[in-house]
């Protein structure tokens, strides 16, 4: 796996990214403090302090249309007044610092004159700025007297103030007190129903997923004579999109239409977000294509929210493809877009390429800085493969980078220790979740129990169950399943059957994963009677065996010396068309042998060859020889079949040697390879670095007239390639070309690669011109093929030839083809290169796409004369 290149940094950063609002994070208690100093700076002016208030009468405002209009409208006139302006403090003893927005609002001096002769003579009236208010409502629980203060504070007489109190309690995200000053706001003589309120609560209502409270504030609005505005449909559908209501988000968009308010890009997008978090990627694209036709383009957003769609409904190939496609365009991605493109790419165990894309993003990151979820997803990657010590040096590397990681960033970590039962190192980061002021949640919880049951601490794991409990978090199924697996892997059978029993007492239905642990449970300690209830169990409760299961299952038979009914479970098995694996046959092959069964496990050896199931995985070659050995010391002679399972077997464990000795060894013993095991020796001798076998194996199968199949061609072209044997590679070839038509992809993309990679850029032409005319199938790859060799070696003016070809039959070249020219035509030729070739492109995009008399696919006859022409002009070819 490719390393990652951490540059770590001291961690001393000040420049801490904050939340749009952070008022309520700042502390009042240092105001006595020698060592604490204040400071209040104004983003617009330069002085140290705040600006003073210029008018004591400003201009009345008629309308707020957005959230944020209530502060832009006044400050034309009234600047003071509604400008954010920035304090803090620092506390040197501790190292901390605190910055918070401070918004004034009206004060005592700006509210009509009626109102401040009253309140002047009311010791108990306070002048607070609008931040104060806010600090004091949100200092107090739901239940307190939070109209009291409200009712004290001289501000209230300015209905100025209401949308920016109301602003700042939404940013909070309290929905309690925002509903409770809302609530108090419509009861006072001076309230004017607007908008902008209404639109901000809804949002609110929409991030807590309180559907029916968002949709009765829309139709209460109107009672109070306000009419709905596009930000208010937009809000309402985000509402209904974050429940999975996406029907609902639907009918809220003909609303929309019917009452002649045109869709904005935002509502597309939230409507798109809507059928996407439900899973619903077909309708999401639906939307996308009918945002188009009305002449809406999609812009980052959209693409975003496209791509989190097939995130959320698993189509990681279909993400990675919409990545391609979405480079073709002017839209450059941004860490969002990056972030899932690194977890689709992790999902589909590409992790090559998914480090790769998380260095490109540290080495420019002024284009894509990586976050914490960028962090998160490498490291989680690196839990997946077993590799703690680089996951806790990336999660180092983020701290030293000044990103601040957050609960999933630890919960990852923390994970990564428990699944290698490192239970200290666990329970060391659980504490600085604590420490660090964060609650944990089930996860957490859930990873510590996993921790110490991995660790055979089975009192703290139930203690750490308790104590979850205790706090108020309710365990979900993962967290059961983690408990049994605690008892079951410990030899504590009917205390894991209890959990299950709780689990089913506190209304969570046990899944796979349950009745998996315990079969698992039930195998290691030779319980086979519990074996049989925990397959009775799972059939009442209508729970599907799938394939780990029924090898769990099968294993705990023949543990408990079962064998009978282990074989009977895998006939069950096949019967319901569960496909079994290497581990299956594994399992079966390792019974026969206990109990000299020999024959059968020869029989499970043939049906793995029936299936293109490979003998072994990773670790599992020593049994794979150690049940080759017991073949031939005892009535078994082993056949061609098991002879290439196992030079396969070598071939995947790069052990080039055995694999020739098992194919001597199979020549001696009077047993002719065919095909299939001359390929198998040839891949093997390949990845040994022994070309020349593969050439000696080569010409022992034209002695014995043995058919050349595609695997043998590849191993041969590749053999060549290794040893720069050019003249036999392009005899071979010549070979080939009547089966052209039927050569896979793969092998054709091989060819070409081949002899551009030998410099033979007219033969490769030839070749690819010959390709076409036998019809055979050509994909993005083949020309990617074309392009890169023919850029290696500086044939521009083919290079843009093929560019041509590409747009002419409807395979569109990605912006990257095109920067890779231009970019090779700065390096090589200078500015004066550059501007032809940049020229020669741009006349190729602006060319019409109907050119159908030109396409290399118009016919058979068009690609034949072409091939003609290379071979009687190859001067002009290339």
């Amino acid at each position: 796996m490719a390393a990652i290149n951490c540059q770590f940094q001291t961690p001393l950063n000040f420049n801490h990214k904050s939340q749009p609002n952070h008022h309520h994070h700042h502390n009042h208690n240092c105001i006595n403090d020698n060592h604490n100093h204040q400071f209040h700076f104004n983003h617009r002016k330069s002085t140290t302090y705040p600006t003073l208030p210029t008018s004591k009468f400003p201009p009345k405002i008629k309308s707020l249309p957005s959230k944020t209009a209530a502060i832009n409208k006044n400050s034309s006139k009234n600047p003071e007044k509604w400008e954010r302006k920035k304090q803090g403090h620092v506390d040197y003893d501790k190292g901390e610092h605190h910055v918070a927005e401070h918004v004034s609002g009206f004060r005592k001096d700006d509210i009509p004159r009626r109102y401040r002769i009253k309140v002047e003579a009311d010791k108990f009236q306070k002048d607070w700025s609008i931040t104060q208010v806010v600090h004091k409502i949100m200092a107090l629980n739901h239940g307190d007297d939070i109209e009291g203060v409200l009712n004290h504070w001289v501000g209230r007489f300015s209905r100025k103030n209401y949308p920016v109190l109301i602003q700042e309690l939404t940013q909070s995200g309290s929905i309690e007190h925002a509903t409770h000053v809302f609530n108090w706001m419509k009861n006072q003589k001076n309230y004017c129903a607007r908008n902008d309120i209404y639109n901000m609560m809804i949002r609110l209502h929409a991030r807590h997923n309180h559907v029916d409270q968002a949709r009765g504030l829309f139709f209460e609005m109107q009672k109070w004579k306000c009419k709905p505005d596009a930000e208010t449909y937009n809000a309402l559908i985000n509402a209904h999109g974050r429940s999975g209501q996406w029907r609902w988000a639907m009918n809220i968009l003909e609303d929309m239409l019917r009452a002649a308010i045109p869709p904005s890009r935002s509502t597309y997008n939230n409507l798109i977000n809507a059928c996407g978090s439900c899973g619903n990627w077909r309708e999401a694209l639906k939307i996308c294509k009918q945002m188009t036709d009305n002449g809406v383009g999609p812009d980052l957003v959209t693409h975003n929210i496209i791509l989190s769609a097939y995130k959320t409904s698993a189509q990681y190939s279909k993400a990675l493809s919409y990545f391609e496609l979405m480079n073709g365009t002017n839209i450059r991605p941004d860490t969002t877009t990056l972030n899932i493109r690194i977890y689709c790419l992790v999902k589909l165990g590409q992790y090559e390429e998914a480090v790769g894309v998380f260095n490109s993003m540290r080495e420019k990151k002024s284009e894509c800085c990586p976050d914490v979820v960028t962090f998160t997803s490498i490291m989680h990657m690196y839990t997946i493969c077993g590799e703690i010590e680089n996951c806790k040096a990336l999660f180092d590397t983020m701290l030293a980078e000044g990103l601040i990681p957050n609960i999933v960033a630890y919960n990852t970590l923390l994970g990564a220790y428990a699944s290698q039962g490192m239970s200290e190192e666990a329970g060391n980061v659980f504490d600085e979740i604590k420490r660090k002021g964060m609650r944990p949640d089930v996860v957490s919880y859930t990873s510590l129990l996993n921790a110490y049951g991995r660790s055979r601490q089975l009192r703290k794991a139930k203690e750490t169950f308790d104590l979850m409990k205790r706090n108020k978090w309710k365990p979900n199924i993962i967290t059961y399943n983690a408990l049994i697996d605690a008892y079951g892997s410990n030899g504590h059978l009917a205390e894991a059957v209890e959990v299950l029993r709780e689990m089913e007492r506190e209304g969570i239905q046990p899944n796979i994963v349950s009745i998996s642990t315990l079969l698992a449970a039930c195998g290691r300690c030779c319980e086979k009677v519990k074996i049989d209830s925990v397959l009775s169990a799972a059939e009442k409760r209508g729970i599907e065996l799938n394939l780990v299961a029924y090898n769990t299952a099968i294993g705990s038979y023949i543990n408990v010396g079962e064998f009978d009914k282990a074989l009977s479970l895998y006939k069950a098995m096949r019967k319901k068309k569960v496909k079994p694996d290497s581990i299956t046959y594994n399992v079966l092959i390792t019974g026969c042998c206990k109990m000299s069964k020999y024959e059968q496990a020869i029989e499970f050896l043939h049906e793995m060859t029936k299936l293109n199931i490979p003998v072994t995985k990773e670790g599992q070659l020593e049994e794979a020889e150690s049940l080759f050995l017991e073949m031939k010391t005892t009535d078994g002679q082993p056949d061609i079949i098991t002879y290439t399972k196992m030079i396969h077997a070598y071939s995947e464990a790069e052990k080039w040697e055995e694999a020739g000795a098992m194919f001597q060894e199979m020549k001696a013993n009077d047993i002719q390879p065919d095909v299939v095991a001359c390929s198998a020796v040839m891949r093997a001798f390949n990845k040994g670095s022994q070309p020349a076998e593969v050439l000696s194996l080569l010409e022992y199968m034209k002695e014995k007239n043995l058919s050349i199949s595609e695997a043998i061609y590849f191993e041969v072209i590749s053999a060549c390639s290794l040893l720069r044997d050019w003249e036999t590679a392009i005899n071979l070839i010549k070979v080939m070309e009547p089966m052209l038509s039927k050569l896979s992809t793969g092998v054709l993309n091989h060819l070409l690669h081949f002899l551009g990679k030998s410099g033979k850029m007219e033969a490769m032409m030839k070749l690819f011109l010959k390709i076409v005319a036998s019809g055979a199938e050509i994909n993005y790859s083949t020309y990617s093929v074309l392009l890169r060799n023919l850029l290696a070696a500086g044939n521009w003016r083919k290079y843009i030839e093929v560019l041509q070809w590409m747009e002419e039959i409807g395979h569109k070249p990605s912006v990257a083809m095109y920067r890779d020219v231009v970019f090779f035509a700065q390096r090589s030729g200078g500015s004066d290169l550059a501007a032809v070739i940049q020229e020669r492109i741009d006349s190729l995009k602006s060319r019409p796409q109907n050119l159908a008399s030109h396409t290399l696919r118009c016919s058979p006859l068009l690609a034949s004369e072409l091939t003609e022409e290379c071979e009687l002009h190859p001067q002009t070819a290339i």
